[in-house]
């Protein structure tokens, strides 16, 4: 069989470049003797709900193709035609997205500048006050926070609660973008439902493929009072899979057991083993302590550029030269000296 890339090569551009897990790859295959029932009337869907119920005290779960569908399917579900959503500016929701919630799902996004990505009880009010009963704005229904955010930060268990009671108080309901929640539950050491339903949110996009997985997210219900048509929106907004039990089988592989903690450890670690490696160098500004997995710097003029013939990674703030550095499931120690070492000698190349 021919290979089409070199297997040496890591980049630190996303945990998205990352190939799937051994375990979740023996978790298809598994999967694949004999016949299912189609759409999700399978065993490894309905294993799913009851693991998924242990862990994360989900009452629903909805298994999708990847996390856009899932935000976008979690918030119609949960607002009606003159809804509108808080969320941070930095959200994935409103950056990277491609006005999917607003071309797809219809939805408002109503953005809030944050210093680190985080949403608090105050800057909820931003929106949620001055909107309340004007015929002419959209109306909030929904808090929408990241865990961990764009901006590589984590919320603590009690800032969730903070946020989810003061949206709450409001008659607003609670969504996360879960897509790294792993990274943060591992970051602090905690449940994933310490996290989730214990403090407070309603509505989970549930991440898999920042995490090992071939492509697999869930929209996991944690209060249905919440939401509402999620089995008829699933299809409406194509995310119904016909062999669904290929995807339950590799959200089984990852939450059931401590995959999704392994790996996610892992990637948390390299991370910062990666900052204690480049925070000395001279001529670079290290912008975060890396709280989960990703790691941002300015670097000298030049080279980000020099580096990028050998090493994948983004832009983060072109204006200032900082970048962004993301770490996976399969980044090794190797991978984070050898990179390292290729920003000293470019460093100090340019000084």
């Amino acid at each position: 069989m021919t290979t089409l890339h070199d297997p040496d090569v890591r980049g630190f551009a996303s945990d998205n470049y990352a190939g799937v897990h051994p375990e979740v790859l023996a978790a298809i295959a598994a999967a694949n003797g004999g016949h299912q029932i189609s759409y999700g009337a399978d065993v490894y869907t309905a294993r799913l709900a009851e693991v998924l119920g242990r862990e994360l005290g989900a009452a629903e779960v909805y298994p999708v193709f990847n996390g856009t569908g899932a935000n976008v399917l979690s918030l119609q579900s949960m607002l009606p035609r003159w809804g509108a959503v808080i969320c941070a500016e930095s959200a994935h929701i409103n950056t990277d997205e491609n006005a999917a919630p607003e071309r797809v799902g219809g939805i408002k996004l109503l953005t809030v500048h944050t210093v680190d990505g985080k949403l608090t009880p105050e800057l909820v009010d931003r929106h949620a006050r001055g909107s309340r009963d004007d015929e002419h704005r959209a109306q909030p229904g929904v808090v929408s926070i990241t865990q961990s955010t764009e901006l590589g930060t984590v919320y603590s268990v009690e800032e969730i609660r903070a946020v989810a009671d003061h949206a709450h108080s409001l008659g607003l309901a609670v969504h996360m973008d879960g897509s790294r929640l792993s990274n943060a539950a591992a970051a602090l050491d905690v449940p994933l439902r310490a996290i989730t339903a214990d403090v407070g949110v309603d509505l989970l996009s549930l991440g898999g493929t920042k995490n090992g997985l071939l492509g697999a997210e869930a929209v996991v219900v944690l209060d249905p009072s919440t939401t509402v048509g999620l089995r008829y929106l699933r299809k409406v907004d194509m995310q119904l899979s016909s062999k669904m039990r290929f995807m339950s089988a590799q959200l089984l592989a990852l939450y059931d057991g401590d995959l999704w903690l392994r790996s996610a450890g892992h990637a948390n670690a390299m991370a910062r083993r990666l900052y204690d490696a480049v925070r000395e160098i001279p001529g670079v500004t290290m912008t975060n302590v890396p709280q989960a997995n990703a790691v941002f710097a300015i670097l000298p003029a030049g080279v980000a550029d020099r580096l990028r013939e050998r090493f994948r990674f983004y832009d983060w703030d072109p204006a200032r030269g900082e970048v962004r550095w993301m770490c996976a499931w399969d980044t090794t120690e190797a991978d984070v000296d050898a990179f390292a070492a290729a920003i000293r000698r470019e460093t100090a190349r340019v000084a």
